[in-house]
């Protein structure tokens, strides 16, 4: 650090070059000192534990960083009437997104209630009934699924309802339809892996018993695989609920709130805080407030998503016996 000090004034460098030649110099002269007192072994050892730590920390720079200014932005906002007003008449400073956060939890609800079915029961033909090119053909559609951009899943619900509705419609069941898009990919494949690890001793025990197969899924299966279904499909969730293209196309914005999916259009968080940043008005400081409020409430829905995951694992895992 000293050295890398000295090299800093005179290059007139800064901190984050000062760090750099820290991490350098010292993996360096570790590397050297280890060869010297402990052998070309332990020294590689050494060499090889510095890279994987370096490489741990350049990770963690952009997340720490980024966790960091959401949480001193956005805290300037987190107040009760962020939570309990919209931006109905609103010009400059106050107003809220509670407009915004109810449509996105109405919203994320629709797409489960349509995702979770379907992904369900897809994952269930693929582990239990499925065989030969069909069951091929799904893996393979629902493979290039997971990976198509999200803006496709929202001009495929915008065309969709265009057909029976007209030019310019805007709909909170649009956005649904397309979030369901992209999340029942993503529960298809959670829940196969997971239903691949239910042991065949309990399925041929039940079939032995003369139980139905369906009944057997039902009873014996799920049960068993409940923890992880539960996991990947919240997962899921989390994965859907920051969403901003499709919703932009699909759902639009409004500074009201409107509670009913089916007419009109709805304000949801992701969207909420892409019109506010990118639109924010004279002076443009109060709706870039809001709009990294709304960034930080995003994040917690998110982190609050997969803590509930983690419970689900921990508590509702199948009990075994030592």
């Amino acid at each position: 650090m000293a050295v890398a000090y000295l090299l800093g004034l005179a290059t007139s460098t800064n901190i984050v070059l000062l760090v750099i030649y820290t991490v350098v110099i010292g993996t360096i002269a570790l590397y050297a000192a280890s060869r010297v007192v402990e052998g070309p072994r332990r020294a590689q050892d050494r060499l090889v534990t510095c890279l994987v730590s370096s490489a741990f920390g350049i990770a963690m720079v952009p997340l720490v960083s980024l966790a960091f200014e959401v949480i001193r932005r956005g805290a300037l906002r987190f107040d009760g009437e962020f939570f309990g007003a919209s931006l109905v008449g609103v010009i400059g400073e106050g107003g809220g997104a509670y407009h915004a956060i109810m449509g996105t939890l109405i919203i994320t609800l629709l797409t489960t209630l349509i995702s979770v079915p379907i992904g369900l029961m897809t994952a269930i033909y693929l582990v239990e009934y499925g065989s030969g090119r069909l069951k091929k053909s799904i893996t393979f559609f629902v493979d290039v699924m997971t990976g198509i951009p999200s803006i496709v899943a929202g001009l495929f619900a915008y065309a969709l309802f265009v057909i029976f509705f007209g030019a310019g419609i805007r709909l909170g069941i649009m956005g649904a339809v397309a979030l369901s898009v992209l999340m029942i990919p993503v529960v298809v494949r959670s829940a196969e892996e997971v239903l691949k690890l239910v042991p065949n001793e309990l399925r041929e025990a039940a079939y032995a018993l003369g139980v139905p197969k369906w009944r057997t899924i039902v009873k014996v299966v799920l049960p068993t695989a409940i923890a992880g279904l539960g996991t990947g499909v919240t997962l899921a969730i989390a994965r859907v609920i920051g969403e901003t293209a499709p919703l932009l196309v699909t759902v639009g914005i409004t500074n009201g709130t409107n509670l009913n999916p089916f007419e009109g259009r709805m304000a949801t968080l992701p969207v909420y805080a892409f019109y506010q940043l990118t639109q924010p008005g004279v002076p443009p400081e109060n709706a870039i407030d809001r709009a990294w409020t709304a960034a930080l409430v995003l994040i917690m829905l998110v982190m609050g998503l997969n803590v509930v995951a983690r419970l689900i694992s921990r508590f509702f895992a199948p009990k075994t016996s030592r």
